[in-house]
């Protein structure tokens, strides 16, 4: 790896964690890159879950600093991602790169439907789902998590904002249970050999400089902040799909 792709992981790294600590969709940004500096498509998809499994880690930590902590609401949903995201994993780190690249882009396109419904949070307090659809649901984000990751932050914020949670906090919980969840699939790409170690932690330190960043200007800045960065996060989603980068 040269320095002119280190540092442009670095800086892809770093804008990357702003987005996923706000929104979502920052791997959209960052498994393409790696996949310029040479690595194929399903290495590429494990090398970027180092960057993410730090930043989460980070993120966590500086919204917990922040006074917006988590971790109560998250609790539930744990089981549910993290049996996703193992299956997830498993799934992707099977598949030829051809086949991961079209995954990648249907995926995209259903990604679409719940990010358009938007927030609804806001002041009410939190409405609890009912037990199995709260587990089917999250199930489905963690498979989804673990085989792509790309913009599971905001089907995550989507589903948290209609179940009552204003955006500071949902974001909070998103990065937790993203942590979470992240370990298995990281597990699983190690164990294929799916990482290159050297572009994951020089994509990892961005990220955790995005992420430090990302939510000091969420909870400061509150739902003003992080709204306009989740329609920025759309139109990247629908970007791709339309085949427009």
């Amino acid at each position: 790896m040269t320095g002119p792709e280190a540092a442009l992981l670095l800086i892809g790294g770093l804008v990357a964690g702003v987005m996923n600590t706000l929104a979502g969709g920052g791997s959209l940004l960052t498994v393409p890159l790696l996949v310029l500096v040479g690595l194929p498509g399903t290495l590429a998809n494990g090398t970027n879950r180092i960057g993410v499994l730090i930043q989460s880690g980070v993120a966590a930590w500086r919204f917990r600093a922040e006074g917006v902590p988590g971790l109560r609401e998250a609790l539930p949903l744990l089981l549910p991602l993290v049996l996703g995201s193992a299956l997830g994993a498993l799934a992707i780190a099977r598949v030829t790169d051809e086949t991961f690249e079209r995954i990648f882009g249907l995926l995209m396109l259903a990604l679409l439907v719940p990010t358009l419904y938007g927030s609804r949070g806001g002041d009410r307090p939190p409405r609890p789902w009912p037990p199995l659809l709260r587990f089917v649901l999250f199930f489905a984000i963690g498979v989804y998590g673990g085989a792509i990751q790309a913009g599971v932050g905001l089907v995550l914020v989507a589903a948290l904002s209609r179940a009552g949670l204003d955006l500071v906090r949902a974001n909070s919980v998103k990065v937790i249970v993203v942590l979470v969840f992240t370990v298995p699939a990281v597990a699983v790409f190690l164990v294929e050999g799916q990482v290159a170690w050297l572009p994951g932690l020089v994509l990892a330190a961005g990220f955790a400089g995005g992420a430090a960043i990302g939510a000091r200007v969420a909870v400061r800045g509150g739902e003003r902040v992080i709204r306009p960065v989740l329609l920025v996060s759309l139109l990247a989603l629908a970007g791709r799909m339309l085949g427009l980068y």
